[in-house]
């Protein structure tokens, strides 16, 4: 990283509509910062012809007592998933390269004919190498990242710290980024000029964006559930995110690409 932005690379340059792409750093960790479930792909072993990809929660963060200067994207999982043994089997001294993508659709585009149909979206794809992490205190802090990514503040309304066989049936995964940028659509429809001058297509076929946000429901207690209210952090999540996405989402579709 450069300062304030990822450097641009052949693997990371944009062949087309190259306004929408960005390499701000600021950018590219919100993005996958928010993202729900984020896709990392790896080779699981060089026997193997096809590449893997896993679903999995990533954040980017940067651990307060790290040698590192940039950021780094944490991913977690159990000791006997393919990717944490992989990273654990010491076959790879340097770490497991890793891509990891993220995506958030913000609206369907729907115009005068279906070539012209797209989405508005803000997407990311990283590349680096994955490795485990050893250090307790750096693991916890990342653990804690991860578990607030779900609901700010979930981390400290539970029992914490986790006991000693929930820490050693987790993995923590550090991918020091090497590389990233991020893809972002906005506006309105757009159709041909040939298109627009048809009266009969023009009249006849509704064109226009369809908003797409992520919505939260009403949250509803388990069966094991002894506490009445629902508390503060998890109800102030739910009604903030969902008039923050759907402010973005419409936001999205009325702006000037």
């Amino acid at each position: 990283m450069d300062g304030d932005s990822y450097v641009k690379t052949p693997a990371t340059s944009f062949n087309r509509h190259k306004e929408r792409g960005t390499y701000d750093a600021e950018t590219v960790h919100n993005i996958v910062n928010t993202t729900s479930v984020c896709h990392v792909s790896f080779m699981p072993s060089p026997d193997d012809p096809f590449p893997a990809i896993l679903p999995m929660i990533a954040q980017i963060g940067h651990f307060p007592d790290s040698q590192d200067d940039a950021p780094s994207c944490y991913l977690h999982g159990y000791v006997s998933s393919r990717l944490m043994k992989l990273g654990a089997d010491g076959t790879s001294s340097s770490g497991v390269p890793v891509c990891v993508a993220a995506t958030k659709v913000d609206g369907f585009l729907l115009a005068l004919t279906p070539f012209n149909h797209s989405y508005n979206y803000r997407s990311v794809m990283l590349q680096g190498t994955a490795t485990i992490v050893d250090d307790d205190a750096e693991k916890m802090w990342a653990m804690e990242l991860i578990t607030d990514s779900v609901v700010p503040g979930r981390w400290a309304n539970t029992r914490v710290p986790p006991d000693k066989p929930e820490i050693t049936s987790t993995r923590v995964m550090k991918v020091r980024i090497e590389r990233a940028s991020a893809k972002i659509h906005t506006g309105n429809a757009k159709s041909d000029r040939k298109d627009l001058k048809n009266e009969e297509v023009v009249n006849g076929v509704w064109t226009g964006v369809v908003p797409v946000w992520e919505t939260f429901g009403t949250p509803i207690p388990s069966p094991d559930n002894r506490v009445k209210d629902i508390p503060a952090h998890v109800a102030d999540f739910v009604k903030n995110e969902n008039l923050n996405a759907e402010e973005l989402a419409v936001g999205a579709a009325r702006a000037e690409e």
